[in-house]
């Protein structure tokens, strides 16, 4: 089982940015991408971006050219650049780590709310 630790959430004006970081611990030697979803009160939960073993990325069309994710190997931490946040960007963030045996982990979630 992998431990997934979100922080940097917080409250930020519209067209402002945040970072948020995941850091993953326990078995991470079976992860095979690294993700980023969000959920609104009453909303399901949204794909937002993920990063392979390989290091190919993925977006949804709602966040791309404005989120950007990324990773640091030596400190086991995935990163989302969020840029240009909208108050449509406000929801509970979460990351996720997803296994080679379509098992998939998450953390317990950072809130981001944007005011306009």
């Amino acid at each position: 089982q992998v431990q997934l630790v979100e922080s940097g959430g917080g409250l930020v004006q519209a067209g402002g940015s945040l970072r948020l970081a995941c850091v993953a611990s326990g078995s991470i030697f079976s992860i095979n991408a690294m993700g980023w979803y969000r959920q609104a009160p009453g909303k399901q939960r949204d794909f937002l971006a993920a990063i392979t073993r390989g290091g190919s990325t993925t977006y949804a069309d709602s966040v791309k050219g404005r989120f950007t994710i990324s990773r640091d190997n030596t400190k086991m931490t995935v990163y989302l650049q969020m840029n240009s946040l909208k108050p449509e960007d406000t929801a509970a963030y979460y990351c996720s780590a997803s296994h080679s045996d379509n098992r998939r982990d998450w953390g317990q979630g950072t809130q981001v709310t944007v005011s306009s």
